[in-house]
């Protein structure tokens, strides 16, 4: 097996908006959005819970009001989707961002797995938003809302299906010998 390096994460743009995308996940929307919605099951009679922050509950909950009566029915198949995120996507983004910074290929797989389940879940909401029961009044925002959800699973998809080394390159007779020489300095007062 030939030698390879970690590319570093400032040459790889796309993944500082990947890993973008996981922290707004793991820090809002997962362990605050969502977890809101699993422990608030009727946002109509409710007791503020410990967590999320009261003015987080009220801001997912004018969210709903305004914009997405699915977010506020909260039916059965919505809970299960939110379960999925708390429990699976939620520790899956803690691993995702360290990997994306140390350039972890292992998570190459995982990335796709998850990527095409997030595909799957958000285009079933989407058509809940476009044409079901609790369609939104105001569907261009709620679609919007929801293009994220939909555009970083293709884009990682895409990401991780390019290469079997996504974050590495191979190392090149240049960067051995570069490797091999020491540092020159040069001490100011010598110029």
């Amino acid at each position: 097996m030939e030698p390879r390096q970690v590319v570093p994460l400032s040459q790889r743009r796309g993944d500082i908006l990947i890993v973008a995308f996981f922290l707004l996940n793991l820090c809002f929307i997962t362990y605050i959005v969502d977890f809101e919605q699993l422990v608030i099951p009727d946002p109509s009679h409710f007791v503020y819970p410990i967590w999320p922050p009261h003015a987080m509950v009220d801001l997912v909950h004018w969210w709903g009001h305004t914009f997405d009566p699915l977010l506020m029915a909260r039916p059965v198949w919505w809970k299960v989707t939110i379960l999925f995120d708390a429990v699976f996507f939620g520790p899956f983004y803690a691993c995702a961002i360290y990997a994306y910074l140390k350039g972890k290929e292992w998570i190459r797989l995982p990335s796709i797995i998850w990527a095409s389940m997030l595909f799957t879940v958000t285009t079933i909401i989407v058509f809940e938003e476009i044409y079901g029961t609790y369609r939104s009044p105001q569907l261009p925002i709620v679609l919007l809302a929801n293009a994220p959800w939909i555009l970083m699973p293709i884009f990682v998809v895409y990401r991780m299906g390019r290469s079997p080394h996504p974050f590495t390159r191979m190392v090149t007779a240049d960067d051995q010998l570069e490797a091999a020489q020491p540092a020159v300095r040069l001490n100011p007062h010598q110029v």
